[in-house]
């Protein structure tokens, strides 16, 4: 009955495919939805690990040494890092073909729809499981600016974000018929706002030193919840100017008990005032109350807010929404190095990220990877004590959005639907 359902409204519906396996590849399959349903269609949102199933468990399982082994490699760093750096960048034809075998395993959890509805998929064992399946019309949403061979996938149209990934997948052999250069992949909100953000951004770098609001940082949590050494040494560091309210940092634990009790921690080592934020209802007025209301409504921020869910949901969504009343985004060079927002890139984990944080910089967005704490701080320092920097970033944010650098999801719901972008 329900596959009839939506042969009815089969032009109208999309299916947006992912899996729960870190925080970037929901965070693209929120931003494809939040364009499909802007544009009035349909839209299903399918996260195969979310299915009670012995497939889905095979899945979680590959998920949890995943977070497993990144969380380690942060913490202990040295030789453990090195070598899940490299690991990570291995995704030869050979882990394609691996990649592929296990993806032919999972058909029974996407299946079931029709095989010409318009699929969207953002991690490549979706879209392998689509290729496995027989659908005839899958957009796969290619991550990293970092080419790997298990990244594409045969019988898929591959969009990529940057001229890099685009280039070195046409040398690799890739049909250019079978790739689009389709730009970021960010959420719709972020975009139809950006100019009006990015012009306040600029406008309170604009003020004397006396008249500023404090910097805004809003700091996430990647998935696997690693990092948690680097970013509380951080938020140490930046004591002295949260305390002179050169900063207000928005911290988001995600759903990581481990990380919320260790941010709880260090504020309370360190006697930074700050209030917590529990709820997507919460993030939202939060949000809303530095956007619409007062614009100097800052001077009634604690030093540091710290969000921390119980859900995987508003983990993933807060960053998004917190990210237009910020200033400036402080994270790994994941897919959030994609973002239209000014950003300092922190310390990477697997070394396929630090050519994220390349193409930030070269865009003019985001800064180079800072490996360490000091040179986080360093970078920060640079922010704070002139406008410089960041007006560059801001108007590189404008110029690279008046060009459609930031409409890759916008595209690729419009390559899925119309064939064109």
């Amino acid at each position: 009955t329900s596959t009839n359902a939506i042969d009815k409204r089969s032009k109208q519906t999309i299916v947006v495919a992912t899996i729960r396996m870190g925080f970037g590849h929901h965070r693209l399959a929120y931003s494809a939805c939040s364009w499909a349903l802007s544009q009035g269609y349909t839209t299903i949102f399918h996260d195969l690990i979310n299915i009670e199933s012995e497939e889905a468990s095979l899945i979680h399982s590959v998920d949890a040494l995943y977070s497993k082994f990144s969380r380690l490699a942060t913490e202990l760093g040295g030789v453990v890092e090195k070598l899940w750096g490299k690991a990570m960048k291995q995704g030869d034809a050979d882990a394609l073909r691996v990649a592929a075998m296990f993806a032919n395993h999972l058909q029974p959890i996407l299946g079931a729809y029709p095989k010409d509805i318009p699929m969207i998929c953002t991690h490549q064992i979706c879209a392998l499981v689509a290729s496995a399946c027989g659908f005839t019309n899958v957009v796969n949403l290619v991550v990293d600016n970092y080419p790997q061979w298990f990244l594409v996938v045969p019988k898929t149209l591959n969009c990529v974000q940057g001229p890099v990934n685009y280039q070195s997948y046409i040398r690799y052999g890739v049909d250019p018929k079978a790739m689009k250069l389709a730009g970021h992949w960010c959420p719709q909100d972020m975009i139809a706002n950006l100019d009006k953000d990015s012009k306040r951004r600029l406008a309170n770098l604009s003020l004397g030193q006396d008249k500023k609001q404090p910097l805004r940082l809003v700091i996430p949590v990647g998935g696997a919840g690693a990092q948690k050494t680097f970013i509380v040494g951080l938020i140490k560091a930046l004591k002295g100017m949260l305390e002179d309210g050169k900063v207000q940092v928005f911290l988001n634990a995600g759903d990581h008990t481990h990380m919320k009790a260790a941010f709880r921690e260090c504020l309370a080592s360190t006697e930074i005032d700050h209030v917590e934020v529990n709820d997507i209802k919460g993030v939202h007025e939060f949000a809303s109350n530095l956007l619409e209301k007062d614009p100097k409504s800052s001077a009634n921020l604690k030093p540091v807010t710290l969000f921390a869910f119980e859900d995987y949901f508003p983990a993933v969504a807060s960053t998004d929404i917190l990210c237009r009343c910020s200033d400036v985004l402080v994270c790994k060079p994941s897919e959030l190095a994609f973002y239209p927002i000014p950003k300092l890139h922190i310390r990477r984990v697997g070394d396929h990220e630090a050519d994220s944080a390349r193409r930030a910089c070269e865009t003019g967005d985001g800064s180079m990877e800072a490996r360490e704490v000091k040179d986080a701080l360093h970078v920060m320092q640079l922010m704070v004590e002139s406008p410089d920097l960041l007006q560059s970033m801001n108007e590189g944010v404008m110029k690279n959005n008046s060009i459609g650098m930031y409409n890759g999801c916008k595209n690729a719901v419009s390559l899925a639907v119309k064939g064109t972008m």
